[in-house]
């Protein structure tokens, strides 16, 4: 069901969406879920699909006439629309799959509003463009507050190490600067974005190529550029076709840390 308010503007469309969704993921956990090959040792549940149809649903009933790319169903309507929403209905369906409840539901519309939801804690992270917040059920909205007093960083491990050899997260680990000033996490999934928006991390990173426009990314990205993040690419350049990676940091300082231990291991 559509929530009342998912019509009055696009950050409210995104959170409903990212709701809908999320309530699809948290009912089917646990199931026995078939698994749909991507290839590469990639795959989706039926609780992908049908996460993003309920979020679809939200989307075309509220913006008929936006172009939307799916992780699951891909491309709707024109790429090089003027407003496009990009939906990653499960990012983290391996821990999902798995049993691990790290995951998140991911709406956003490029270059503006975006949502991301944690379906079982309940936390819904949106903004819409400019402002951040952080809702929960039955709570006022409070605005995400960066901080880097918490010292851990999430470093996505994923292979292949794209910048190999001149860059790869598992040699981060080793600086011996990050050992002294930080605690390594792997979450895993997007939802580390969030939480480096709402003070839970100090930072995130992750090799890559351009993440501005992914179903992956997008949501995140945003969520932390209006918290107030220092965001970049491994490089230090802005996030775009020509950047690289994406390191998303609580304040200054943690950033300019962290971009000198991955300058030094270049």
């Amino acid at each position: 069901m559509i929530d009342s308010y998912a019509s009055s503007d696009d950050a409210a469309v995104a959170t409903a969406g990212a709701r809908a969704g999320a309530d699809v993921v948290r009912t089917m956990y646990g199931q026995r879920l078939n698994r749909i090959d991507k290839g590469a040792g990639d795959f989706a549940t039926a609780a992908d699909v049908a996460a993003e149809e309920m979020i679809l649903d939200v989307i075309r009933a509220a913006r008929p006439d936006d172009a939307v790319l799916g992780e699951e169903s891909g491309q709707q309507g024109a790429a090089g629309a003027a407003r496009q929403w990009l939906v990653d209905p499960l990012c983290g369906t391996l821990n999902y799959a798995a049993g691990n409840m790290l995951v998140a539901v991911n709406v956003a519309l490029r270059d503006g509003a975006a949502a991301v939801a944690d379906p079982f804690s309940g936390e819904v992270f949106f903004t819409d463009g400019e402002t951040a917040w952080v809702r929960y059920d039955g709570a006022d909205d409070a605005l995400l507050t960066p901080t880097s007093a918490t010292r851990l960083v999430d470093v996505n491990l994923d292979q292949p190490f794209p910048s190999a050899p001149g860059f790869r997260a598992v040699d981060l680990l080793a600086h011996p600067e990050f050992v002294e000033r930080f605690r390594p996490r792997v979450v895993s999934t997007t939802l580390a974005l969030a939480w480096v928006a709402a003070g839970k991390r100090a930072a995130y990173v992750t090799d890559g190529g351009d993440l501005s426009g992914s179903v992956h990314f997008a949501a995140g990205i945003a969520l932390c550029r209006a918290a107030g993040c220092v965001v970049t690419g491994i490089d230090g350049a802005p996030i775009g076709e020509t950047g690289r990676g994406l390191v998303a940091a609580a304040d200054d300082e943690t950033h300019g840390l962290l971009m000198s231990m991955i300058r030094s291991r270049r």
